[in-house]
Formats: structure tokens, sequence, C-alpha cells
């Protein structure tokens, strides 16, 4: 059968382990990132309408600049835990859904949203119990014309999303997790976090001298990398 590509909707595909994915709960996207040598967080445009954290397998939707008809099919054929995450264009000026669909999700159990676009009814996004990200908001709605493409490789917030890769999202941002990366990143997500953890838990039950010295001591080690780079130092600027 011919492919009407730019039109096609890949019904399923396979999930990483549940139990998998859960075990990175709790773990800061900033603590992963980092492991990923800081080159898989989405873009610091994509900002958070709500404080729900967020992790589950990546649902793709490519959309139309200002278009949803695919998006609402998604709806349906989005499994419970399921992040629907939708390649939007980045369009700004209509939104690609609002209340209403979000609440649909939270009916059949979605896990979130992450849209490379707007998004509407933003008062009411903030209150409803599933995270959603978005680059904008707007007023103006969305057409129903297509085309569209389901769980295809999309990008999103300048990263390539591909179905079933593993999203985790707090207030920070997003990181994208392939799932062929688990069993390295994890112990290291892991061990980076609670040594974070324990740092702050010794400022925490340190005094004022002492959290300055920890500072100091943190700046020097950079300023050492400064050296090695080769900055140079002047006592006085006298002008050019």
């Amino acid at each position: 059968m011919k492919q009407n590509i730019g039109f096609r909707i890949f019904k399923d595909f396979k999930r990483p382990d549940p139990e998998v994915i859960q075990k990175f709960a709790g773990i800061p996207s900033s603590n992963i990132g980092d492991c990923l040598n800081r080159l898989y967080n989405m873009r610091s445009n994509l900002v958070p309408f709500n404080d729900r954290p967020l992790l589950g397998p990546a649902f793709t939707v490519k959309a139309p600049c200002g278009d949803n008809l695919v998006t609402q099919k998604a709806l349906d054929l989005a499994k419970p835990g399921d992040i629907i995450v939708i390649d939007a264009e980045g369009c700004r000026d209509r939104s690609i859904f609002g209340e209403m669909m979000v609440n649909y999700a939270v009916m059949r159990g979605i896990g979130g949203f992450i849209v490379d676009g707007a998004v509407r009814d933003a008062d009411a996004l903030q209150k409803l119990p599933i995270p959603v990200y978005a680059i904008s908001v707007t007023p103006q709605g969305p057409y129903k014309h297509g085309p569209g493409e389901i769980n295809v490789p999309i990008a999103c917030g300048g990263q390539v999303v591909c179905p079933g890769d593993i999203l985790v999202g707090d207030m920070d941002g997003i990181v994208v997790i392939k799932p062929e990366w688990v069993d390295e990143l994890l112990p290291e997500a892991v061990k980076k976090h609670e040594s974070e953890e324990a740092t702050l838990r010794k400022r925490a039950a340190a005094d004022e001298n002492e959290k300055a010295e920890m500072v100091r001591k943190h700046i020097e080690k950079w300023a050492g990398v400064l050296d090695k780079a080769g900055a140079q130092y002047y006592d006085f600027w006298e002008g050019e």
C-alpha cells in the first residue's frame, strides 16, 4: 500500500517497562541533563503551566501550524501514562488545545502534554492534575483540516523525540532519554542526585562561615579551570 507521507497514523509502538520509567521519578531534569553532557534538555521557551511533575513515554504528534485535527485523534490512541508530545512548528498564533481537551485527557489517564506551540485556557491548565508545557498562550483556536502524523519521530524544543522515548519534566524543564541509554544513565543520575542532596543537607547544617567556605572552595575549583584555559589577569584597567 502506498504511504500517504505527511498524513500517517501509527496506532501503537513499543513502550519501555513502566517500572524502568518510574526509577527516574524524583530525579531532577537538571541532574539527568548533566549526566547527558547537557545536550538533551528541551529549550527553555517550553515552560510549565503548572507544577505537576512529568514522567512517561513519548506519544508523538506532528501537526501543521495552528491545526489540531490529528492531536484530537491522539487523545483516543494514547494509553494511560503516555506523554503526548506535539511538534506544532513552534506556532504561537493559534492554540493546539485548551481546557476541554486536557480534561478529556485526564479522564483517559494521559500523563501530560508537551507542545512546541501555543495553548489556551491558561488559568484552567494551572489547576488541572496533569502537567502541560507549551511555548505560548493565545485565545485563538485551531483549525481542523490536517494533515499531520501520529507516532513518528518529531522535533520538539530543539530535540528529536521518538515514540517511546522517556520524558522527565519539572519546573526547570524537560529532558529526553532514549530507552537504550537507561542502563548506563540511571545509576549516574541517581548518584548525582544523591550527591547534590547530601551537599544541600551539609550546607543547611553549616553556620554562615562554613557556608562561605564551601562556596569559596567551589569558586576556587573553577578558577583553576580559568587558569588552565589561559586567562590573563591585570591589576587595573587604564583604557585601550
